[in-house]
């Protein structure tokens, strides 16, 4: 069982906390993107990535001198979303990182397919983005079946706690023999379940650890997972589809 997760935007360097372990197995592609952005003008950037003139600039410099295999910080620590701080790498033991290391996967635009301690550097480039002068239109295009592949051979059994962005890059490649195992956390609206993004993201890092704490080998396992007020659902799960409603009752 594999657990596949989304990247963050905000990233942060720390080279003292853990040492990674190992490189990313797609560097090359990685290198292929990073000379591409190095290619683009400060304008062609700034619209590739979508963001202000901050984080544009902030960027920029990053690429000026970014070097793949310097100056590395394990990609679990490297990521400060939502998902990563309540997932609380920082303070995991060392049985539960031999976990997570085995068992999560983090998809990238940039890096393909990360295991949580391997050395990144930080970058900016959201699978969704549409690469200008680049040789494919898109990312997903660029990555194809490759990220799948690599999957399929780790496992037969995936759970997705990544955004929709980066699980299509995954779930439309898979072949039959693997069972692909969609978690929902929501909460009830008349007769329809909506999910709230921020509750989500929470959910889906604490969700990590549950499974790191608890060991879990199986989605069977998984349903146990209580916090935030969340609770499985059984009638409105299936095998391949796992529901945690949020208790009216239960504050978050």
């Amino acid at each position: 069982m594999k657990f596949i997760i989304s990247p963050a935007k905000k990233m942060n360097v720390d080279t003292d906390s853990l040492p990674w372990q190992e490189l990313p197995q797609f560097l090359d592609q990685a290198e292929t993107l990073k000379q591409y952005l190095q290619g683009l003008t400060a304008a062609e950037l700034q619209t590739l990535w979508n963001c202000n003139d901050s984080i544009a600039q902030q960027n920029i410099q990053r690429l000026q001198t970014m070097h793949l295999q310097r100056n590395l910080t394990p990609a679990l620590l490297a990521y400060e979303g939502i998902q990563y701080q309540y997932m609380a790498p920082q303070v995991f033991t060392q049985q539960e990182l031999d976990y997570v290391q085995t068992h999560l996967r983090i998809l990238s635009g940039f890096y393909g397919l990360l295991c949580p301690m391997d050395g990144i550097v930080p970058y900016r480039l959201e699978m969704q983005a549409k690469p200008m002068h680049f040789t494919h239109k898109t990312l997903y295009a660029y990555w194809g079946d490759q990220l799948a592949k690599a999957l399929a051979c780790e496992t037969n059994c995936i759970v997705n706690l990544a955004s929709k962005e980066y699980s299509k890059c995954i779930e439309k490649h898979l072949p039959a023999h693997v069972d692909f195992i969609q978690v929902t956390f929501g909460q009830k609206n008349g007769e329809k379940i909506v999910e709230k993004a921020t509750m989500a993201k929470m959910a889906r890092g604490s969700m990590v650890r549950y499974a790191a704490e608890h060991q879990c080998q199986t989605p069977e396992q998984l349903q146990g997972f209580d916090r935030f007020g969340f609770l499985f659902s059984p009638e409105h799960s299936t095998p391949k589809h796992l529901v945690f409603l949020l208790d009216p009752t239960a504050q978050a």
